[in-house]
């Protein structure tokens, strides 16, 4: 069975195209720019290289572009299109109301739309991919796998917010969490490392890359998330705050005169380590500035290892102790002074990094010591893995 994943951006379009008999990723890519001029398409086939440089007006003109990809004469890769047995989407938003992968049909379409407010940029580019779809692929099957839906097992005492009970009843207002394709890939295979899934196995997955949210993970089920409403809330990220006294947007607006807009975008695109640092939204340039001597370069560092590590702790108290703590995603996966930091925070709980292993990156490996209190484990993610793993159990 070949599956197509799919995740649709606002101007992009990232696929991959994968094999089930053997999990093998025989083509993918990312189309950039759709709608805006100089778009183009880097298509890959194995260690081969495309680039395709086209005016796309809409996904739909992206799709069918990236599906000629797939036969086409010279680096094709499949020889008919009826070679695709489905299509898995990657949405962001389910709300409440969808708490597992589902098979796309106009009622599941019409309840994507409705979560759109929670995520009006994601959710109407993804239902713009999935209707693409129906018109080009008429009668392939296609499957839903959203971002919420790992986290929808949270009690209601943990999602809940502490403010007039009405503004959950009317507006949904509530802890919904995200990145739930990655947390539920890594604590299934870091329970898979501690010998099978128990309902005590207790984990905490911390997703750290651009965007980042840590995870409490008890017996294969999340009891508690860091990011909110929205992906904003947590810890901080590249660009993105974390969590901030909310008094701050009103001073913020009263003297710096400025709108709620525009204080919005302070605290999306202007802020965490970037705010701090002032040098850059990526850590690998904070890193380098510190290095060299850079003392706001160094706080952004510490401030970050300081409030991830204070999560990790924080779902001690969720889970009543933890067993084994998972780094993934670009920067959990990459940097081991970031690992290094967040752990020695940790220390107090047992918590013992071997330095040599923590020098590898981005593979599977446990960097904890022999006699580490907790295991420490760095996973690399693979969520179009699990989007596909669901379509084709869905499908079937």
């Amino acid at each position: 069975m070949k599956i197509l994943v799919l995740n649709s951006g606002s101007s992009s379009l990232k696929y991959q195209l994968i094999d089930m008999t053997n999990e093998e990723v025989i083509a993918k890519g990312n189309f950039e720019r759709i709608g805006i001029e100089g778009s183009f398409l880097t298509h890959k086939v194995g260690e081969e290289k495309h680039v395709i440089e086209k005016p796309v007006k809409n996904h739909e003109e992206a799709i069918k572009i990236v599906l000629d990809q797939f036969t086409h004469p010279e680096y094709g890769v499949i020889k008919d299109l009826k070679e695709i047995d489905a299509v898995g989407h990657r949405l962001v938003h389910g709300g409440e109301k969808f708490a597992s992968s589902v098979v796309i049909t106009d009622d599941v379409i019409e309840k994507v739309k409705e979560c759109s407010s929670l995520a009006p940029l994601h959710n109407p580019a993804g239902i713009l991919g999935i209707e693409a779809c129906k018109r080009l692929m008429p009668g392939v099957p296609m499957c839903g796998v959203f971002d919420t839906a790992f986290h929808q097992t949270m009690p209601k005492k943990a999602y809940i917010y502490p403010i007039p009970y009405e503004y959950y009843e009317k507006y949904g207002i509530r802890r919904y969490g995200f990145h739930g394709t990655s947390h539920r890939f890594v604590s299934e295979r870091a329970a898979a490392l501690l010998g099978g899934q128990r309902p005590d196995l207790k984990i905490v997955t911390c997703h750290l890359g651009q965007g980042a949210s840590i995870a409490a993970v008890k017996g294969g089920k999340c009891l508690d998330t860091s990011m909110g409403l929205t992906p904003l809330a947590g810890i901080p990220m590249g660009s993105r705050s974390g969590d901030i006294d909310p008094a701050i947007i009103k001073y913020l607006m009263d003297n710096e005169k400025i709108s709620v807009q525009e204080v919005d975008t302070i605290l999306n695109k202007k802020s965490g380590v970037f705010g701090i640092s002032g040098v850059s939204p990526d850590s690998r340039d904070i890193e380098e500035a510190a290095a060299n001597g850079n003392e706001r370069a160094k706080l952004a560092l510490e401030s970050y290892n300081y409030l991830v590590a204070q999560f990790i702790a924080k779902y001690g108290v969720t889970m009543q102790g933890i067993d084994a703590i998972v780094f993934t995603a670009g920067i959990g996966e990459n940097a081991g002074s970031t690992r290094q930091g967040i752990c020695d925070n940790l220390a107090y709980m047992g918590v013992k990094i071997d330095a040599e292993k923590n020098k590898k990156r981005g593979e599977e490996i446990e960097i904890s010591t022999p006699d580490s209190k907790i295991k420490v484990f760095v996973i690399p993610t693979n969520e179009e893995l699990v989007i596909a793993r669901d379509t084709m159990n869905l499908v079937k």
